[in-house]
């Protein structure tokens, strides 16, 4: 992943930007017993701070919307963040902190090395619902993970949505796979191959490459020679995409090139430059300027932040919502706030309205949203455009 500055240097900065002059012990005020925890570990410093800045503040607006709404059944949702650098050991610091100092229920999980490393923990506690930054495939399994979900669809499931829309669009196509070197580039390969097999396609190349590496003449050559219709890249953020790309092109390739989540944020795509004009990818979420239907919590969003916010963002306000209706469905049906409760809670969530965020009604049936747009990029207007309908993979 690309280094990113630093944007909040200390723990205190990213309490403010919570809306939190400090993080209150649940013991310390009566009032504090009522709250609703939300704990966080959000990488606000460190190589993944442009996710995490996005989805503190997407979490601790969502928080606001409900609290200014009189809360949930009477009780204040409370967001509890720090700062983990996008390190392991120092989110399951801060975890242990928050969860010492507050009774938490729902908690954010920076990424798929802490989400499997905490989740004994999870179980032991018993306590807490946690979503989080990863959409790891191993995540999406209800028997291992019972008290984690993620909010959208796993890897494999992204890349399932890709080659639905492919089988469509070009049946028996040839789809390229290029991935990083690294567990999350890896992780949805082999099954999304036997995925393509299964819809008609075929696979002429897998390629690896280190994470963020330049230097790809050596594989754009064996790109070119498979000669895919499409392209999928998966495993990076940016780089090394546009250099596959601007080589290929002047190698005189046709492929269509393609994208999963982490590299979808309209304003990395947009620094591919215009030789990744058309750019394709998967989006669980509308984006934050698409108005091309009714989408009144998109509306509310762009209220509180009339400039443009990350897909990052989307999916922290998106995590608060799903873990407020969790919590709501709990308390509606008279039982206590406990892991085991709030999963039951979500997994009741059928043909739900996320306000527009999602453009078609959710249904959690298990710990995945499997559910995402195909958009591409239009470099003049300097935009997502959808390039396909909502694709269900449920």
């Amino acid at each position: 992943m690309p280094k990113t500055p630093k944007l909040f240097p200390n723990r205190r900065a990213l309490l403010i930007a919570a809306g939190l002059a400090a993080a209150v012990p649940f013991a310390a005020s009566a009032q504090g017993n009522e709250d609703i925890v939300i704990g966080g570990s959000i990488p606000m410093t460190g190589v993944f701070a442009f996710a995490g800045v996005g989805i503190n503040a997407g979490i601790a607006d969502y928080v606001k919307i409900v609290n200014d709404a009189g809360g949930i059944k009477g009780r204040k949702l409370r967001y509890v963040p720090e700062d983990t650098g996008y390190k392991v050991d120092v989110s399951v610091a801060a975890f242990k902190k928050i969860t010492s100092q507050n009774k938490v229920n729902l908690y954010y999980g920076d990424s798929t090395g802490f989400s499997k490393t905490i989740n004994p923990e999870l179980d032991r506690n018993g306590q807490i619902l946690m979503a989080g930054a990863s959409f790891a495939t191993e995540l999406n399994d209800s028997a291992k993970y019972p008290n984690q979900f993620l909010v959208g669809p796993d890897y494999t499931e992204q890349i399932g949505i890709l080659l639905r829309h492919i089988a469509k669009e070009k049946p028996g196509a040839k789809v390229a796979f290029v991935y990083s070197d690294s567990e999350f580039g890896r992780d949805p390969i082999e099954a999304s191959e036997a995925a393509a097999k299964k819809l008609g396609l075929t696979v002429p190349v897998k390629l690896m490459t280190p994470p963020g590496s330049v230097d790809v003449s050596t594989e754009v050559i064996k790109l070119r020679r498979a000669a895919p219709d499409y392209t999928i890249f998966h495993g990076y953020i940016l780089a090394p995409i546009p250099e596959f790309i601007q080589q290929g092109k002047q190698m005189g390739m046709t492929s269509k090139w393609m994208g999963t989540f982490w590299t979808m944020d309209s304003s990395t795509v947009m620094k591919m430059g215009e030789g990744a004009d058309g750019f394709m990818g998967v989006m669980p979420y509308r984006y934050y300027y698409d108005t091309s239907a009714k989408a009144p919590m998109l509306d509310k969003i762009r209220a509180l932040r009339p400039e443009y916010q990350s897909t990052a963002y989307t999916q922290g306000f998106l995590t608060a919502m799903l873990f407020t209706e969790a919590a709501k469905r709990t308390l509606d049906a008279g039982k206590p706030l406990d892991g085991k409760n709030l999963k039951a809670s979500l997994n009741t969530i059928k043909d739900f309205d996320t306000g527009g965020i999602i453009g078609t009604p959710i249904t959690i049936k298990g710990n995945s949203i499997p559910v995402g747009r195909v958009y591409k990029a239009d470099m003049k207007a300097q935009k997502m455009v959808a390039a396909s309908d909502w694709i269900s993979l449920n």
